[in-house]
């Protein structure tokens, strides 16, 4: 069994034999005799931007939030039935202890090198990337756990089935001087190779501390990114997340993918499946997991207001006149999308395809495919006809933080402090700016936040994360912080009524496509169906089930097994 204990071990360690990030086939090395040479530390550190050890929430299924759906099934988060024994909670558990056993041999044993003549500043420098991957190793784990075991050298079989938990503000301690470690020696760039940087190791020690709410040190470490100067927004929001945007300014950490070495995106869910989940049916694709009606309900429309409260909002049009995100997000009803039109309504039996400019059978509506999209809504943000190519094998690096989020995560923390001044306006202006492809200067063609006052301020902070992150396995951690879960992880998702039948007889017979009325949205953009379920003119998929245990996940089973000194569990567990 895969164990803490096997990993904070020494023994046999794979090493890349390369110097692209681990993207080529492994080669092993033993830790008794390496890190004798400057190549072989650098190798181990390489293994460290291994994609295994950086996932992202829910990856491949949703993000554990009310902004996906997967057809009609929930996961063990959506049930709240999350146990030691779920995938996800060993997976994690697992995988960053095993980088963090990694990173401290490269850290404990890189001075070999130095001795035999590497030089020094190349080996403090890899010593610092190791810091910085530790340090982020601990941060997923205390987000998920909170207490858990702090180990900063390799340890024996002994001392491993007697360790216990330390408390998670001393491990929080440790990831910052980790990450302070590393700030003082990584450069600010590199000329060739995508590593960790000074702005890396800022920008993730920012988003671990608004996280833990340690609002001080987050907005003096998101400040810090600012202040170097070299990070900007892109200027496309479309853009920077096809897979052929490979750089920008906008990048500051980045997990590389290439097909060509069989590593692409959704490699970690067996295969090209998740490839296939996320695309149309008419070009392929399965269309399993969707953007959910809560996050279309989200977005503001273009006077910056929440749907319910805007007159610029049609119910039966939903993509109108909002903010230019949503259409970049989410596919809008009758657009080209994957060389076909785009056409859920159950009558539209046909759809134009753009590619032989004839009209053929339509399988995204299901009035024909049953298992076409579930709620109707399908995803764009991140995909374009790359993702039709080469088997569906698609070399999308994960883009694991941006400016944008820093420039969040700077407000963020201001206005929870109370110290709402010009540069928390402008750091919220920036991007909602960029999103209607103006300068934030220009405040007369876009909605620009204007409010000091701390509450008003905070919703619209949570509404512009949302539409601004979607898609980037964000939402999990702010419903968390923000308490919502237990609320928005409650409710029922929904799509419209099922046979095709009853949809035509329920909802397009009098009218009411897509949605007959407009549903209601609270202060943080959730919104509630519940009235238009009650009316008939939608139908319940699934029915979430929220336990507020989830707030913290379980140690898994195994190790509280192998080792009574974790005892005891997260509460309810």
């Amino acid at each position: 069994m895969k164990k803490i204990y096997t990993y904070l071990l020494g023994g046999a360690m794979m090493l890349s034999a390369c110097h692209d990030l681990n993207l080529n086939p492994l080669s092993s090395g033993s830790t008794g005799n390496w890190y004798s040479t400057e190549n072989e530390v650098e190798m181990a550190v390489n293994e460290l931007y291994k994609y295994e050890f950086w996932p992202e929430d829910g990856q491949q299924q949703g993000d554990w939030s009310d902004d996906y759906i997967c057809r009609s099934t929930l996961t063990d988060f959506d049930n709240g039935t999350l146990n030691g024994q779920n995938a996800w909670v060993t997976g994690l558990w697992n995988g960053q202890y095993q980088a963090i056993a990694r990173a401290n041999n490269v850290i404990d044993k890189a001075h070999r090198a130095i001795d035999n003549g590497a030089s020094a500043e190349v080996i403090n420098r890899l010593i610092a990337e190791a810091k910085f991957h530790r340090a982020a190793a601990y941060a997923k784990l205390i987000i998920k756990f909170g207490d858990l075991p702090l180990v900063l050298k390799d340890v024996s079989t002994e001392e491993a089935l007697t360790m216990g938990r330390t408390d998670k503000a001393i491990v929080l301690k440790q990831i910052y001087q980790d990450f302070d470690d590393a700030i003082c020696v990584l450069p600010t760039s590199y000329s060739e190779l995508q590593r960790a940087t000074k702005g890396a190791a800022l920008a993730l020690k920012a988003r671990v501390a608004l996280i833990m709410e340690d609002w001080t040190v987050a907005a003096a470490s998101a400040k810090a990114v600012m202040d170097l100067g070299i990070y900007s927004l892109h200027p496309d929001f479309r853009s920077l997340f096809l897979s052929t945007t490979k750089t920008s300014s906008e990048f500051i950490f980045k997990v590389p993918r290439d097909a060509s070495y069989d590593i692409y995106y959704g490699t970690n869910n067996g295969g090209v499946n998740a490839v296939y989940n996320e695309l149309p049916r008419n070009p392929g694709g399965w269309m399993q997991i969707c953007p959910s009606w809560e996050l279309l309900a989200a977005f503001t429309c273009t006077d910056g207001k929440l749907i319910d409260e805007s007159p610029l909002f049609d119910p039966h049009n939903p993509f109108a006149n909002r903010d230019p995100r949503l259409s970049e997000t989410i596919v809008p009803f009758g657009s080209s999308w994957l060389g076909y039109e785009y056409n859920p309504h159950p009558e539209a039996l046909e759809c134009f395809n753009y590619n032989t400019g004839t009209m053929v059978y339509n399988k995204d509506t299901r009035a024909n495919q049953q298992y076409a999209s579930f709620n109707q809504l399908i995803w764009k943000k991140g995909i374009d006809e790359t993702w039709l190519q080469n088997g569906f094998k698609v070399s999308q690096d994960i883009i694991y933080c941006r400016y944008a989020e820093v420039l969040l995560t700077y407000a963020e923390a201001k206005i929870e402090m109370n110290q709402i001044d010009q540069s928390v306006l402008d750091a919220l202006n920036s991007v909602r700016a960029r999103a209607y492809g103006v300068d934030k200067s220009q405040t007369t063609l876009y909605p620009a936040f204007t409010s000091t006052d701390q509450n008003t301020l905070r919703h619209q902070l949570r509404v512009e994360r949302r539409m601004e992150l979607a898609k980037e396995h964000m939402r999990y951690t702010d419903i968390i912080r923000w308490k919502l879960a237990e609320k928005v992880m409650s409710r029922k998702t929904y799509g419209m009524p099922y046979p095709a039948s009853d949809c035509i007889d329920n909802v397009v017979a009098t009218g009411d496509w897509f949605w007959a009325f407009t549903p209601d949205v609270d202060e943080d953009g959730c919104a509630d169906f519940s009235r238009l379920e009650a009316a008939g003119k939608c139908q319940a998929l699934a029915t979430r089930s929220w336990n507020d245990r989830q707030y913290l996940w379980p140690i898994p089973t195994t190790e509280i097994l192998t080792n009574g000194n974790l005892k005891p569990n997260n509460p309810g567990y």
